[in-house]
């Protein structure tokens, strides 16, 4: 078994406030459920700046080779968006051998 996980922190654009924060992290958080549907994804930081995000993604897969194409499909739908720029992207795999 093998858990990759995905960091992404994204520069917003045209944001003002908190509020208009949600209106644009929250589509591209229901973007990815819908198109990668066995992921866990979230926004897990720099909730408290209005022009930076941090969105968390999780998958769980039998082999290694999958879980890096599953990411690697989740960081090219998030880094195409017009609307933000992505800053970084950090990828980690862990199997269960690893303590």
């Amino acid at each position: 078994m093998y858990v990759g996980a995905l960091t992404l922190d994204i520069l917003l654009g045209d944001v003002h406030s908190l509020k208009q924060k949600r209106s644009v992290v929250r589509p591209i958080i229901a973007e990815v459920q819908r198109r990668f549907p066995g992921v866990a994804v979230a926004e897990t930081g720099n909730q408290d700046l209005h022009r930076r995000a941090e969105i968390g993604i999780a998958v769980v897969s039998a082999s290694a080779a999958n879980c890096g194409e599953v990411l690697e499909g989740c960081e090219r739908l998030v880094a195409y968006r017009p609307d933000i720029e992505l800053l970084s992207a950090k990828r980690r795999l862990y199997n269960e051998d690893e303590d």
